[in-house]
């Protein structure tokens, strides 16, 4: 099975502030993974690691055994919900496109493949009878739908979600994690999220960042860390 994402010792820090200490972890090839921990643990610095957006400080980060800028193709991204101009005029079949810019011609006409391709994705995700509505539009579930499908219309290997589910209603929630499941089979998922209930119904394993990480089992996670109370595992080791 094909290592995914590996991390030897990673270090960072913004400014003199240390975020991650002397990281190490490997996730296979297929796995869906939960991330979690406090605010300031490390959670979002280690996607941006994977997705080099930034540089580790000492140690190495390898996707798909290579320096992650070089496998841009092969990872999908989907950002927590940012503020949007409701009234700006884009279509959801267009912010779909949007993760295919690179096969727009100069003066951004997209070839009758790509057209079909985003099609393809919007069904893939729920939302093609929605292709022409203006995305400010969409509810917030919707919308975070339309993300999703604007990070799977390169069709990733690894695909990386930051607090897909956070703002939506529990039902929203659900259909979110549902869909992601049916992803699991043709690609390797990282889910940050602080919604401890959903994960562990639906997750291979968690990451707990507290600038160190720890591996555990879904079964080891506890109502302790709903209130923000992180600890290792009781009564045992972590998990590799």
């Amino acid at each position: 099975m094909q290592e995914v994402i590996k991390f030897d010792q990673v270090f960072f820090s913004y400014d003199t502030i240390p975020v991650l200490i002397n990281v190490s972890l490997a996730i296979q090839e297929g796995e869906f993974i939960g991330i979690i921990g406090p605010n300031g643990g490390g959670k979002t610095t280690a996607l941006k690691l994977m997705l080099d957006f930034l540089s580790p400080d000492r140690g190495s980060v390898k996707i798909f055994g290579s320096d992650p800028k070089t496998m841009w193709e092969n990872v999908g991204y989907v950002p927590q919900m940012m503020d949007f101009d409701e009234q700006f005029p884009i279509s959801v079949l267009e912010v779909v496109l949007m993760g295919s810019l690179s096969k727009a011609s100069w003066w951004g006409h997209f070839p009758k493949r790509e057209i079909e391709n985003a099609h393809q994705t919007l069904k893939t995700v729920g939302l093609y009878e929605f292709k022409d509505r203006p995305f400010g539009s969409l509810s917030g579930g919707q919308k975070q739908r339309a993300l999703i499908g604007r990070a799977l219309i390169s069709h990733p290997k690894l695909l990386l979600l930051d607090e897909p589910t956070a703002n939506v209603d529990p039902h929203v929630q659900k259909d979110i994690y549902e869909l992601l499941k049916t992803l699991k089979k043709s690609m390797t998922i990282l889910l940050v999220s602080h919604d401890f209930e959903m994960l562990i119904k639906h997750v291979d394993r968690i990451l707990c960042f507290q600038k160190e990480v720890s591996s555990l089992l879904p079964t080891q996670v506890c109502e302790h860390f709903a209130l923000g109370l992180y600890h290792p595992p009781l009564g045992g080791k972590n998990e590799p």
